[in-house]
């Protein structure tokens, strides 16, 4: 009530001071005193005073930058034109306004009047009031990028809504290129080429163009080379193939391209070199064009070949067009076992092969017959007749086993544990295949003292023989073992072990089979010999005795075939010596002799320790058995077996 009773008081004061502007009287005020109103327009009148006053939003952001135009010319060292720029000031008063970056600016206006710019971390800025709409205007200039026939330079595009950009560069239909970006229009007229593209907001574009410097023509020079062709002829049975090594000197002139003839007969099968731009042939003559004129060297290869039937053949000559001189070198090798005669004539000299040049050696893939130089003279012409004999190819052996020493273990459940050890010759074998009987499978696998791992193919098992870095010249061990599943052992029965083929030729085999102590062997056969029935030798069977001198295996047990030495002292009784007692002591001997000869070499206690937590399977082998030695000379790729007849004791 109170602050209605104060407006209506603030009127009655008002009213009477205020009049018209042209000096009339404002309409008659009514007398003070009470008014009467409704409830609820007074009502009304109390909300309205109780409602606070509405503030005015303000905009997101400061400013909004619309548009951009920008318009550049390329000069002869820099690019240069104006950037227009077009926005809004949304806030009121003064607002800072980032304008361009990346470019020196020469001049900024705003509706006709200089615009004060600020530099801030390489970007101009201006300050504008607002809120208004604003348009600036800048004399801008970019450096110029000039390399070998091409031109460019870098373009920061302002923030701004849309930028437009036009560029006019020297030059008719000059292909001018932008990225990112999008070339709307392209035109050329007046010898300048003019392109329309609008650019990314905010992200630098890269502008670029090939140039191209007209030179005044130049009188061609007569061109004079030199050439140096090295010839490898190559007669196999079939065909005789040519490889020329080329080496061409410019001593004058600028040649686009060099012309060889083809010999008769021979077809071109390629042609190599740094400088070759493109190959043909035309009318039986080779023409090579080369990409630089104006280099002074150019190499080639150039290969060809013919086919043959006859034993004769007169060795072709390469020779290049226009040449001003020409020298050269012939190397000829044959393919197999041949024989082969060479005449030359005509200024042709024969040379040692440790002469040629060594990348004309490195060409050749058989045994060299001959090598000849030779320099052309304009009243000479080189030739050479080469004949020949061929003779069947024998083959060589690649690897071969001097000495394989085998031991296996047999236990009473049939199955059988084998090492095999190899002393191996190679050459150039790189690795050992191996047909392992029905149900065997390798275990571990050793190579000149390293473990490798065999690979297992559709055709037998693989050793590798050779790897990275290691080729050597002399013997080297190879040793491997595997497992065989067999028959348990009855009572009595037969039974027999197998070793794998190998595809490595062996000189000889040394094979021990340790059985159990509790059955009695007997009945050997099979393919290998049984050790007692050769003549004692000045070695181990076993063959470690000479391994070891190899660092291949340990030291052999002295009680093995051959090196066991038996004293057999006799005592005279009192009586006379008779046939008796003989007998008995050669019985003795025997017994004593057979034991030695079944005792267990050093081969299979390691084996056995071998066992024992370190293949990777666990087995059963025997510790107490018997030792039976077997003998075979040459196996070449083929199965080794042993059968025996056994009874349990």
């Amino acid at each position: 009530m109170k602050k209605l009773l104060a407006i209506l008081l603030a009127w009655i004061l008002i009213l009477p001071g205020l009049a018209k502007a042209d000096g009339s009287a404002l309409p008659p005020v009514p007398a003070s005193g009470n008014v009467t109103l409704p409830l609820d327009e007074y009502n009304h009148l109390l909300e309205l005073a109780s409602k606070p006053v509405r503030k005015t939003d303000t905009p997101p952001v400061p400013y909004s930058m619309k548009r951009a135009d920008l318009k550049f010319r390329v000069t002869d060292e820099s690019v240069q034109g104006t950037v227009q720029l077009q926005g809004e000031i949304l806030h009121k008063g003064a607002t800072k306004v980032p304008l361009t970056t990346g470019m020196a600016i020469l001049d900024a206006r705003q509706e006709g009047k200089s615009l004060p710019l600020a530099l801030e971390n390489g970007t101009h800025t201006a300050v504008l009031n607002g809120p208004s709409e604003f348009s600036v205007s800048l004399d801008a200039g970019l450096p110029l990028n000039i390399e070998a026939g091409r031109a460019s330079f870098s373009l920061p595009a302002p923030s701004a809504g849309s930028v437009r950009f036009a560029l006019v560069v020297p030059g008719d239909h000059t292909n001018v290129r932008v990225s990112p970006g999008l070339i709307t229009a392209r035109s050329s007229a007046n010898g300048q080429t003019s392109i329309e593209a609008t650019l990314v907001p905010g992200v630098q574009a890269n502008i670029w163009w090939t140039t191209r410097e007209a030179a005044a023509p130049v009188v061609p020079k007569e061109v004079r080379f030199l050439s140096d062709v090295k010839t490898l002829v190559s007669v196999s049975e079939a065909e005789i193939r040519i490889a020329a090594l080329a080496d061409i000197s410019v001593v004058q002139g600028e040649p686009a391209q060099f012309e060889i003839e083809i010999p008769a007969g021979y077809e071109v099968t390629g042609t190599t070199g740094a400088s070759i731009e493109s190959s043909e042939v035309e009318s039986g003559v080779l023409v090579l064009k080369v990409g630089a004129p104006a280099q002074r060297s150019h190499q080639f290869l150039i290969s060809m070949e013919k086919s043959i039937t006859a034993t004769n053949v007169d060795a072709p000559f390469l020779s290049f067009k226009n040449a001003q001189r020409e020298t050269g070198e012939v190397l000829v090798d044959g393919a197999g076992t041949i024989e082969l005669t060479a005449k030359e004539a005509g200024g042709l000299k024969r040379m040692d092969f440790k002469e040629t040049n060594p990348y004309l050696r490195s060409l050749s893939r058989f045994p060299m017959q001959a090598a000849f130089r030779y320099h052309k003279q304009p009243s000479e012409k080189p030739s050479l007749a080469l004949e020949w004999t061929r003779f069947p190819d024998s083959s060589v052996l690649s690897a071969v086993v001097e000495r394989a020493v085998v031991t296996t273990l047999v236990t009473t459940e049939g199955r059988s544990l084998t090492e095999i050890k190899l002393l191996v010759n190679n050459q150039a074998q790189p690795f050992l295949k191996i047909a392992l009987p029905a149900g065997a499978s390798i275990l571990t696998a050793e190579v000149a003292g390293e473990k490798v791992k065999p690979v297992e193919g559709p055709d037998g098992n693989r050793v590798p023989l050779l790897r990275p870095g290691f080729r050597p010249t002399d013997s080297y061990s190879v040793s491997f073992v595997f497992i065989h599943s067999g028959a348990p052992f009855a009572k009595k029965g037969g039974s027999d072990i197998s070793l794998p083929r190998m595809d490595i030729p062996i000189d000889l085999l040394q094979w021990e089979v340790f059985l159990p102590e509790r059955y009695k062997v007997k009945d050997f056969g099979g393919d290998a010999i049984a050790a007692n029935l050769l003549p004692p030798a000045p070695q181990d069977v076993s063959g470690a005795e000479e391994f070891q001198s190899l660092e291949l295996f340990g030291r052999v047990s002295s009680a093995s075939l051959g090196a066991a030495t038996q004293t057999v002292t006799v005592e005279a009784s009192n009586g006379p010596y008779n046939a008796r007692d003989s007998e008995r002591l050669e019985r003795n001997a025997r017994k004593i002799a057979a034991q030695q000869q079944m005792a267990a070499s050093a081969n299979v206690t390691n084996l056995q320790q071998r066992v024992s937590g370190v293949l990777p399977v666990r087995i059963d082998v025997p510790r107490a058995g018997n030792s039976y030695h077997f003998v075979r000379p040459l196996v070449l790729d083929e199965e080794t077996k042993v059968s025996f007849t056994y009874k349990s004791k």
